[in-house]
């Protein structure tokens, strides 16, 4: 009679098991996991400002008597002279906004602070009719200050196609982005001789050493004004 396998005792013989190296198991389970995704360093693109007259470009391309062109005229005011970053826009309310003495409350701020910032009469004229016009479609406090003309909150992606369309209308050329705004009011700040102190209450910052570092990136004038003082002439 045949000699019995036993296979319950095969069944349980150890599987071979390949050990990897630290270094090479993640790359292992990155290789055979299902759809692996490649990781990309992401790109930073420097920061382009824009000048006065391209920021006017820009306002003149939304319209000015539609209530859509009113409001997102007025959104481009407020990031182009308060500097606020686009979800701290995006989170106004109109309880927030003290438009006769220009300052606005600024309640969700980066890390949860809060501050208050200062607007010049220019731009809140421009925001004050969007608030006539927006009052005119039967939206109230209960909505965001810049919302869909149904009353929702807008969408930051929204504004970064709305602001992509508008800048090739207007024929700018640079990259145009809530952000930049924000770059470009720093960037005038600084111009303008502003204290480097109330740049960066204004801006949100942390610190002022965030502003300065911030501001060197935007504008490096040391460096500007020295090269301007050298002297050349084709020989």
């Amino acid at each position: 009679m045949p000699k019995e396998t036993n296979r319950s005792h095969q069944s349980r013989a150890p599987a071979l098991r390949v050990v990897l190296p630290p270094q090479l198991e993640g790359r292992q389970n990155a290789l055979t996991a299902p759809n692996p995704k490649i990781i990309r360093p992401l790109r930073r693109l420097p920061p382009e400002v824009l000048s006065d007259a391209e920021v006017c470009a820009l306002m003149r391309a939304c319209g000015r008597y539609s209530p859509t062109g009113m409001r997102n005229r007025a959104l481009i005011a407020l990031l182009y002279r308060t500097g606020l970053r686009i979800n701290e826009a995006l989170s106004l309310c109109p309880k927030d906004l003290e438009l006769t003495d220009g300052s606005i409350r600024v309640l969700h701020g980066k890390g949860g602070r809060s501050r208050t910032v200062g607007l010049d009469p220019g731009a809140a004229a421009i925001i004050e009719r969007w608030l006539d016009a927006r009052s005119r479609l039967g939206l109230n406090g209960r909505h965001p200050v810049f919302c869909t003309l149904r009353g929702p909150p807008m969408a930051d992606a929204y504004v970064r196609v709305m602001l992509k369309r508008l800048a090739a209308r207007a024929g700018i050329d640079k990259r145009v982005h809530a952000h930049g705004l924000r770059h470009t009011h720093a960037a005038q700040l600084r111009a303008e001789g502003v204290d480097i102190a109330i740049i960066s209450r204004q801006l949100g910052h942390a610190s002022i050493t965030t502003t300065a570092r911030y501001l060197d990136h935007l504008a490096p004038r040391a460096v500007i004004e020295a090269m301007r003082q050298r002297h050349w002439m084709e020989a």
